[in-house]
């Protein structure tokens, strides 16, 4: 599949996702709840599951919590200062970016950035409910930020950035639009180790969050080779065996067979990095 129908994938399956929020009910793309499968199931993925301290989620309108559709929680683990510029790649439903407007306060100010019409109409309206004027969501693909160079404090995202086809691109963007010093603060699913072909070959596994993601050490050569330095990867949550149903059910192949190529070489994680101070142009 090429990129444009990978997205095409995406932007249908998340805007599923949007409108089952936008309904009322809880949504995951990281299982099949999303696709019509069972929403009482999706409350205990693996991957999305219990993220978000509940006193996160009281200052929220319902609806961003229930579109919340990432692996981890970046805006509790990124150091966020008043005043800053945050931008969220991939910001779905407004979850991670209100949150971060919270943390900048009025003085600073949160964008999301997301390609789906739908996420962005839910996401605007969680906007609107909160009440929060430090916000604005865009309307653009992660492989090119419609941002000027250098005019980003802090770059977080949840579970998107493995969803790209061009990560090269993603993470040249990113070291673009941050300012020196600047910090990239993601959470992802990350692998350690080989995974069979026919995991990544399968679209619903890229729309689950697992058939695109890095092995770690790609990771953190990609992000090196963007420019970036103080790279670090953080496992938040390592996946067994046991919770290879999570990722496999709406896919078609073996849970058995699959479930020995899963048993702890996918993970969540926090990914660190930071543009120089001096860019090494300049030196």
């Amino acid at each position: 599949m090429n990129s444009a129908d990978l997205k095409d994938e995406i932007k249908s399956k998340y805007g599923q996702a949007a409108l089952q929020v936008a309904s009322g009910a809880k949504s995951t793309c990281c299982k099949t709840s999303c696709c019509g499968g069972d929403p009482v199931a999706a409350s205990t993925d693996p991957i999305t599951s219990d993220l978000y301290e509940e006193t996160q989620k009281s200052e929220l309108p319902a609806e961003a919590v229930l579109a919340s559709l990432g692996c981890g929680n970046p805006t509790a683990l990124a150091q966020l200062n008043t005043g800053e510029v945050v931008l969220d790649l991939g910001s779905g439903g407004g979850i991670d970016v209100l949150l971060s407007a919270r943390r900048v306060g009025p003085a600073g100010k949160a964008y999301g950035l997301d390609m789906t019409d739908e996420m962005l109409a839910l996401a605007r309206e969680n906007q609107r409910k909160s009440g929060l004027r430090n916000v604005e969501f865009l309307k653009g693909e992660i492989e090119q930020i419609p941002l000027p160079d250098n005019s980003v404090d802090v770059i977080i995202s949840n579970c998107v950035i493995n969803l790209s086809a061009d990560k090269d691109r993603v993470l040249t963007e990113a070291f673009r639009v941050l300012r020196p010093g600047g910090r990239f603060a993601v959470s992802d699913v990350v692998v350690r180790g080989e995974v069979p072909g026919d995991i990544r070959r399968n679209i619903e596994l890229w729309i689950g969050c697992v058939a695109g993601a890095l092995e770690e050490s790609e990771y953190r050569q990609k992000l090196a080779r963007a420019g970036f330095e103080a790279v670090d990867v953080e496992p938040t949550r390592i996946y067994r065996a046991a919770d290879a149903p999570g990722f496999v059910s709406a896919s078609g192949l073996d849970i058995e067979s699959i479930a020995q190529h899963v048993d702890g070489k996918f993970m969540s994680a926090f990914v660190r990095a930071r543009k120089p101070w001096v860019s090494a142009e300049a030196e």
